[in-house]
């Protein structure tokens, strides 16, 4: 492009919503763009947008309206990740047994389903009941706002114009019989599955697996035959919930701190997100700027498929989200009618439930017809995992509620955060929309203000009416895990509202737990008890959390050194990029030094292996005293402890871990100091030093060998650790000691972002997206981000125009629909 056209480029996209007019007057800067026919608009009546693309393939998105920047954003999304969206429309259509087999492997992006059928035969069950279309229907506030439906149309068009108009070349899909066109009620489908990826998403096996006793009227077998969950044993069904609700076990997870004015250089705030999600697959995040002049213009990072920007920032404030401890579900208990068991009693009348049957079709072989069973409650479950059965007898049966199946908000709320101005602004959104299914906010603003709060959709128990209504399975697993089960039979037993609620049968965002304006707010997957270790949030109902109980080695290590941070002050942003690769271990710091002692007051050296074999173990002790406390790529003995570690506490009790037990007057400290004589620590030592020697591993290798991922056949290091060791940095890689170690990254540290304002007009950003913007190999932002976070380097956020249009590798793309 001639120096004269690229000026005058900039200059008309300086003028913002000029660009939109003078676009089809202006020369292509990219392959794909193309000139509006007889300087009518670039559309030529369709939709369209213009989107600039900066360093590593993030695109700003320009349009008129709502309409317009999402037909831009599913664009930009298809030209990067179409065969990852593809995949996740033949999800929410119910047809993945169609295409891949009925018993293929899910991505386990959009449910927590492993197996196609049951993920079809659950989703192809919501299309056909025509769920999504009357959650679409609603009015706002309970249903989505004009401008959200506007947004998912454009984003519907986007797509659809993208692959009409390219050529895909993504292996993983290239020529597919199942890449097609999707509509708004597509787009808005997978907005569903996201919402209750916590609640229906975690117990679908459940629910299509859920079959009464007999067929109504045959014979049944006799009372003393069934199994009867009201005599399980009460420990190991509190025990079952609060495993199955605890998010340190869940393969997403993040940490976030917000400090206010007092402690930073500028007097103004900083936000440092570092969501922990999945690498591979449909959960993955996506990069870009949306900008409406006048009315929106953020930056950050998407959820695959969402039309919004989930986390970000925006000149004036910036937010991120962590995985909440709310308990997004209940039980109800159905005493059910001698004479039908798909009938259930409620103030002893009867009420029939509702057949839902389904069929799938299947590749390979006869279609799969099943029924589903739905009651005034939600459907009719029948476990929650594998250590949690709910059997449905002749006498009773359970159904799960889950409020997020009534809400397609959660992109109303995001629009909504991205026009916010202040923390006071984000407050006001959370509350306005009421969206958020299963996470927190974090947020600061350029005023210096902060913010933590819980506002998510979690059904209204309160604990008077957990104690007047629960079952006797429900007494014992809801102190456990904030799980209620309530009695399904007494009506005096339902939900109620909330004054402040859109929604029947939740909370409204007044009962939720919040923090305003502390000198930090952080949180790490743990409940809000400890958002700042020195104004501890207590009073709400066990449904949203714990309080006075142990914190997560990652919750302990973050609080202390954003704690420190803030007692010191000064703070920039430089500071938020040191803290998020710091990769200090926090479990080290703890246990290291005393496993070392115990290693070396070993007789001879020696440890008894778990089969009973000897192994020396003396070359280890030297190696874990000597490490550096830290997971960065290059530490020596990182590798070690970790592996150590991880068996260590997955076989010994805390109670035989700990000489100085949890203490709720120092949750941060506690508990601590490692008992060398705990039985556990010689065969853990034992069995690690054989695995590594086994492997061809060296005790003191640098953790990056043996930690790593491969792009185009580049061995990347890659720093971080595992929760078990608490690191900030958090990295979950499957061990493979075949192929080196930890090979790949199954999930973790993603689309991170630093931000804070030195009194300029423009944000001081720096963000990483740790896997890139595309899943094709073939693309040059497959592996760049990658590379950057193996490096430890940051991407220089471009927010402002005059920083947009100083990119060295600036690309405008016109993109439209054809009619």
């Amino acid at each position: 492009m001639h120096r004269r056209t690229r000026s005058a480029l900039r200059r008309v996209a300086l003028a913002g919503a000029a660009l939109l007019a003078a676009a089809a007057a202006v020369p292509p800067a990219h392959a794909q763009a193309r000139a509006a026919p007889d300087g009518r608009t670039p559309s030529g009546g369709g939709l369209s947008a213009v989107v600039r693309y900066t360093e590593n393939g993030i695109p700003h998105i320009l349009g008129r309206d709502y309409a317009q920047v999402g037909f831009g954003t599913g664009w930009a999304q298809a030209a990067d990740q179409v065969c990852v969206l593809a995949d996740g429309f033949v999800t929410v259509s119910g047809e993945r047994s169609r295409w891949f087999g009925q018993d293929a492997a899910t991505d386990g992006s959009l449910s927590s389903l492993t197996r196609n059928l049951s993920s079809d035969l659950y989703f192809k069950g919501v299309r056909e009941s025509g769920t999504v279309e009357r959650l679409l229907a609603a009015p706002a506030p309970a249903g989505p706002s004009k401008d959200l439906k506007e947004l998912m149309r454009g984003w519907a068009a986007g797509y659809n114009a993208w692959l009409a108009q390219n050529k895909v070349t993504d292996p993983a899909c290239k020529g597919a019989a199942w890449l097609r066109p999707v509509t708004t009620v597509d787009v808005a489908a997978r907005g569903f599955a996201i919402a209750v990826l916590g609640g229906e998403g975690r117990g679908i096996d459940g629910i299509t697996g859920a079959q009464p006793p007999a067929p109504a009227g045959g014979a049944r077998p006799a009372a003393p035959q069934e199994a009867d969950p009201r005599e399980a044993d009460p420990a190991a069904a509190a025990q079952a919930a609060r495993e199955f609700f605890d998010t340190s076990r869940y393969d997403v997870g993040s940490n976030a701190v917000a400090f206010a004015g007092s402690t930073t250089a500028s007097g103004r705030g900083l936000l440092l997100g570092n969501p922990h999600y999945p690498w591979q697959g449909g959960r993955r995040f996506w990069q870009s700027q949306q900008t409406i002049p006048g009315e929106l213009n953020v930056s950050g990072g998407s959820l695959l498929g969402m039309p919004a920007v989930s986390i970000g920032f925006n000149e004036k404030v910036a937010w991120s989200h962590t995985v909440a401890t709310g308990t997004p579900v209940n039980l109800h208990e159905l005493t059910l009618d001698p004479a039908d068991p798909t009938a259930y009693l409620v103030d002893g009348v009867p009420h029939t439930m509702t057949r839902r049957t389904v069929t799938v079709p299947v590749a390979g072989g006869d279609p799969v017809t099943r029924t589903q069973w739905w009651t005034r409650y939600g459907p009719v479950v029948t476990s929650l995992g594998a250590g949690l059965p709910l059997p449905w007898t002749t006498r009773s049966a359970y159904a799960l509620n889950d409020p997020n199946a009534s809400n397609l908000r959660g992109s109303d709320t995001a629009l909504a955060l991205g026009k916010a101005r202040s923390v006071a602004g984000i407050q006001d959104a959370l509350a306005r929309t009421q969206g958020l299914p299963w996470v927190n906010t974090v947020a600061a603003d350029s005023a210096g203000g902060t913010l933590f709060t819980q506002t998510q959709v979690l059904p209204r128990i309160t604990d008077e009416l957990a104690a007047r209504c629960s079952t006797p399975l429900g007494r014992a697993v809801y102190p456990a895990s904030g799980l209620a089960v309530l009695d399904g039979a007494r009506g005096d037993c339902a939900l109620g509202s909330d004054a402040d609620a859109v929604q029947p049968g939740v909370f409204g965002p007044g009962k939720a737990p919040t923090l305003r304006d502390a000198p930090y707010a952080e949180n790490s997957n743990d409940s809000a008890w400890l958002a700042n270790a020195d104004r501890p949030l207590t009073g709400y109902e066990r449904i949203w959390g714990n309080v006075a109980t142990p914190r997560s080695l990652r919750t302990r290590g973050a609080v202390e050194d954003v704690s420190a941070m803030a007692g010191k002050g000064r703070l920039t942003v430089a500071d938020l990029q040191e803290l998020q690769f710091a990769n200090r271990a926090p479990a080290g710091d703890l246990a290291a030094a005393d496993a070392a002692r115990a290693c070396s007051a070993l007789p001879g050296g020696t440890a008894t292996a778990a089969d009973g074999s000897a192994v020396d173990v003396s070359a280890a002790c030297a190696v874990l005293a000597g490490w550096d406390r830290t997971t960065d790529a290059g530490s020596r003995g990182a590798l070690l402890f970790d592996r150590f570690w991880r068996r260590l506490t997955a076989s010994t009790p805390a109670a035989d871990l700990w000489l100085v037990p949890f203490s709720a007057a120092d949750p941060v400290r506690t508990p601590r100091t490692l008992n060398r004589e705990a039985p556990g620590i010689g065969r853990a030592l034992a069995d690690t030093v054989a695995e590594l020697r086994a492997a061809g591993i060296a005790l003191d290798a640098p953790l990056g060998e043996h930690q790593f991922v491969v792009r185009g056949g580049q061995k990347l290091p890659v720093g971080g650790g595992t929760e078990a060791l608490g690191v900030w940095n958090k990295v979950e890689a499957r061990w493979n000691a075949a192929a080196g170690g930890y090979p790949d990254v199954a999930n973790g540290s993603s689309h991170i972002q630093a931000v804070g304002w030195d009194g300029s007009s423009c944000p001081v950003a720096r963000t990483l997206l740790t896997y890139g913007q595309s899943s094709n190999p073939g693309s040059p932002y497959y592996a760049d981000q990658t590379r950057l976070f193996s490096e430890e380097r940051w991407v220089r956020a471009r927010f402002c125009e005059r920083d947009i249009l100083t990119s060295p590798q600036l690309k405008v793309v016109l993109v439209r629909e054809r009619r």
